[in-house]
């Protein structure tokens, strides 16, 4: 009825519009708030690659509000440790969310750049790593036993190595890339004879304990010391680790211990072969 109507107000060339239908529609004429609803519901990557596909999706991707509800929570405390005095406190201001959370995306320095935060770039959940030189290890001063050793393969370019003790421990407490190796296996001994024990305890009072037999000498292995929840994300929560093998009726040697992840769980995080122990 209204393209009747308009052709005849408007002649031969509204007839000749009329007579040719509507115009095509595709996903170039979605509103960009209405192409932004749809990014809230994809992971980063996935934004990212929608953005490539038009020029709507382009400019929702850039979006703060999009951004934002892929941050955790606590990012503008995690975006503190980011650059240092008045002009880091200046680019942290003006930098917008989808900038914010590439950055967090990337290994973050904090506690004399013995320790690291990131954001999983899938899901942009916190993941965090301990160097060896955040951690208590039993003997670690007696250079008889250990030694701290350089090495490009470690995220923190420095690896604490075993040549050889009766008692092992390893004590974390906290309020991979891995690659060539500078130890000869033909070192490791006594890891067969008895398991290491990993505890892992918070201070709400959750609780993990479980052990396994260390293998592959000459690998890098990542060992699974236990799961836990952060059901008050907004309350400070205190964890504690350990690996141990403590039967001193046998030495142990040729271990080389790098560092500590604390990732989420699930599909998100990325990591290498993990060893879970048994319970």
């Amino acid at each position: 009825m209204g393209a009747w109507v308009s052709g005849l107000l408007g002649g031969a060339d509204s007839a000749a519009a009329a007579a040719a239908g509507p115009a095509a529609v595709g996903l170039g004429d979605l509103p960009e708030l209405c192409a932004a609803q749809v990014l809230l519901r994809l992971d980063p990557p996935e934004i990212c690659r929608l953005a490539r596909l038009n020029h709507a999706f382009r400019g929702a991707a850039g979006a703060d509000f999009v951004w934002e509800a892929k941050l955790p929570e606590n990012y503008r405390y995690l975006m503190e440790f980011v650059g240092t005095g008045e002009e880091g406190r200046r680019r942290r201001r003006r930098a917008g969310k989808k900038e914010i959370y590439a950055r967090l995306s990337k290994p973050v320095p904090f506690g004399d750049g013995q320790k690291e935060f990131w954001l999983d770039k899938i899901k942009g959940m916190i993941c965090m790593a301990l160097s060896s030189k955040a951690l208590v290890i039993t003997g670690i001063d007696d250079r008889r036993y250990w030694q701290h050793m350089p090495t490009s393969e470690s995220r923190f370019q420095t690896v604490a190595y075993l040549q050889q003790i009766w008692w092992f421990e390893v004590v974390g407490e906290f309020y991979k890339r891995f690659g060539r190796r500078h130890c000869s296996s033909e070192h490791v001994h006594g890891w067969n004879k008895k398991p290491v024990r990993f505890q892992l305890s918070t201070s709400d009072g959750q609780q993990a304990l479980s052990q396994c037999y260390l293998e592959e000498p000459g690998s890098w292995v990542l060992y699974h010391a236990g799961d836990f929840v952060a059901s008050k994300p907004d309350q400070p929560m205190k964890l504690k680790f350990s690996m141990a093998q403590i039967d001193c009726t046998h030495t142990k040697g040729g271990l080389c211990v790098d560092s500590v992840l604390i990732y989420p769980k699930g599909k998100g995080f990325q990591h290498g072969r993990v060893v879970r122990s048994q319970r």
